[in-house]
């Protein structure tokens, strides 16, 4: 599909493959020739007259207007995700709980009701259980693997249902097909955060969700040095959306957005390392003695493998794996680490790896961590781009000091 008219076009986009569509999905070359986009780094923007600067008050989302409303660079990166996820337009900000929080805000009310997983990051959990309450709407929390579960969830009053598949830090799957195929008869809209796959990975929108939500900061950045979010959706939804985006504010800064695009150009490329580095890890670490499990949809291991071979084209740099030895020898082996960061995050080109009960202790109760399905000995591992061999090796070494 064409990009959402967000930007110039260079030719017939119908054809283009996702390795295209990062490098020229945005209008090509600007105005002045130059091959690589300038930054537009003002936070406001000079009419000529009177006239137009009506114009550009008035026009939802102008890039020329006023930065909380919309930036030339915004524009660029919008054209691009949204013709990677498919959909009519896109929305960019600050962070990828500020496109969640935004989109859910802009779409819910007083007496509406919502279903989420009970797998969910963090904050998107918090979002649900401590501050929708607070405005009185109303959650069901369910088990995302279980549609029977989620389709006894639904009332009169759902307004939305949450997705996030593969989700943070079990891996687990949704049947995104499924769930929108019960949702769209209600007049229900889905949203799915489609951060741990990535849009190379695994497209949403195609299989009938409404809103695709990322933490942009992850793969299309990809190199860990900004915070962003974006959201995917109609033109009608955007605007809504958009609206409730002014008023929180939740703005990217142009700079970040420049970094944003450049991130997107090597996307493709990032994603195929990725994706073969992760798979081939995982596979390793099911054969290690000092391993207890491990969690991958790309394993025929993963319960939910076959889902992920209909749903995802590939399966994306979060390893998720259990250590031998409780609590402390997870310890050790993060703490043994040398080639692979003991760091959060994940998507970019750095392997990065965390104890997730450690991590989480301090901002979760032992029952919040019991329901995520996080386990004292549980490690999670962002795969990036490095060689193989050489992260085979750097793993070893610390495995080898759990025993």
């Amino acid at each position: 599909m064409k990009a959402a008219g967000q930007a110039g076009s260079i030719g017939d986009m119908d054809h283009w493959r996702d390795e295209t569509t990062v490098l020229h999905g945005d209008g090509g070359l600007t105005a002045d020739s130059a091959v690589v986009p300038p930054i537009h780094y003002s936070a406001t923007f000079r009419a000529d007259d009177a006239a137009q600067f009506a114009d550009m008050a008035n026009t939802p989302r102008h890039p020329g207007f006023y930065t909380r409303y919309g930036n030339p660079v915004h524009k660029r990166v919008e054209a691009i995700l949204a013709e990677l996820e498919g959909t009519e337009t896109a929305l960019l900000m600050a962070s990828g709980m500020g496109a969640i929080s935004t989109t859910i805000l802009a779409l819910v009310a007083r007496g509406d009701h919502v279903v989420a997983q009970r797998r969910h990051y963090m904050s998107t959990s918090k979002l649900f259980e401590e501050v929708l309450p607070r405005f009185g709407i109303e959650s069901t929390i369910v088990d995302q693997t279980d549609l029977k579960a989620i389709a006894s969830a639904i009332r009169p009053e759902t307004r939305l249902i949450m997705l996030e598949t593969p989700v943070n830090p079990t891996l687990s799957l949704t049947d995104l097909e499924a769930v929108a195929a019960l949702a769209r008869p209600k007049g229900i809209i889905t949203i799915a955060d489609n951060t741990f796959a990535s849009s190379l990975n695994q497209k949403p929108h195609a299989l009938g969700i409404d809103i695709v939500v990322h933490s942009a900061t992850k793969y299309f950045g990809g190199h860990h040095d900004i915070t962003a979010g974006a959201v995917c959706c109609s033109r009608e939804l955007a605007e809504k959306i958009w609206g409730m985006h002014t008023t929180l504010g939740s703005v990217l800064s142009p700079m970040d957005a420049w970094l944003l695009l450049r991130g997107l150009r090597t996307l493709p490329l990032r994603m195929e390392r990725i994706n073969s580095n992760a798979l081939a890890l995982a596979q390793w670490l099911e054969a290690q003695p000092q391993v207890e499990r491990v969690f991958y949809p790309g394993l025929a291991s993963h319960p939910q493998h076959d889902l992920a071979l209909r749903q995802m084209k590939g399966f994306g740099a979060v390893i998720a794996f259990s250590i031998k030895g409780g609590f402390g020898a997870t310890s050790r082996f993060v703490s043994s680490l040398t080639l692979a960061t003991h760091a959060v995050s994940l998507g970019g080109v750095e392997t990065l790896a965390v104890h997730t009960a450690a991590m989480w202790a301090g901002t979760m109760t032992e029952a919040q961590m019991e329901s995520a399905g996080i386990e004292p000995n549980f490690v999670r591992m962002s795969v990036g781009v490095e060689h193989i061999e050489d992260l085979k090796a750097d793993l070893g070494r610390a495995l080898a000091g759990t025993r």
